[in-house]
């Protein structure tokens, strides 16, 4: 047991055992929790993105690398910090949600992102398959359900320019460490959440 964890069991606890008995009291102490909780996401997805790493699934990079360089290139095509978080962060889910992973990364990077950008790493993975849906005997144009979508061309040009070119393995790419400050400061400030005021 680590100190942190030995601290937190410490901690007063709430008393119900049914939400419908909780009092203010308990509610209290719980979002001490989740506010401790909520600071830790950041390292949390650091230590999930290197999980990538050695992961190739028959691609010339690992997932991890593939991630780094998908941001390295918005880096440095001067993409903003929030559009170069969701390019770093738009596989995460593979490892947990290899049948919907785009969902999965969706989920994660939505309370931090306008939603453009939530919309275009949501559905990245079906303009992704344009470039290679046809191999598989599926439909590569399936993204054209969204044809005229406000965010249409966005996600597509994010496809183009940064996720399908980058499986280079000669690729100069940033390590993770270059973009640790930027996970932290997006993930920093919540721009929605049930939990949260409007």
């Amino acid at each position: 047991m680590t100190d942190a964890t030995a601290t937190a069991d410490a901690r007063p606890r709430a008393t119900f055992h049914a939400m419908t008995e909780g009092t203010k009291e308990d509610w209290d102490r719980i979002a001490v929790g989740a506010i401790e909780l909520a600071a830790g996401l950041p390292d949390r997805t650091l230590t999930h993105l290197r999980q990538l790493g050695g992961d190739f699934g028959g691609f010339a990079v690992d997932r991890l690398e593939h991630s780094l360089q998908t941001a390295t290139r918005a880096y440095r095509a001067d993409r903003d910090d929030e559009y170069v978080f969701c390019a770093l962060i738009h596989d995460i889910g593979d490892l947990l949600g290899p049948l919907n992973h785009a969902d999965v990364a969706a989920a994660i990077v939505k309370p931090f992102v306008s939603e453009q950008n939530h919309w275009m790493v949501e559905k990245h993975a079906i303009f992704q398959g344009y470039y290679f849906f046809h191999h598989l005997g599926l439909d590569r144009n399936l993204r054209e359900q969204f044809r005229g979508h406000e965010w249409f061309d966005y996600t597509a040009e994010f496809c183009h320019e940064y996720d399908q070119p980058a499986f280079d393995p000669g690729y100069d790419t940033l390590p993770l460490e270059h973009f640790e400050p930027l996970v932290r400061e997006v993930m920093s400030s919540p721009k929605r959440s049930i939990y949260m005021k409007q």
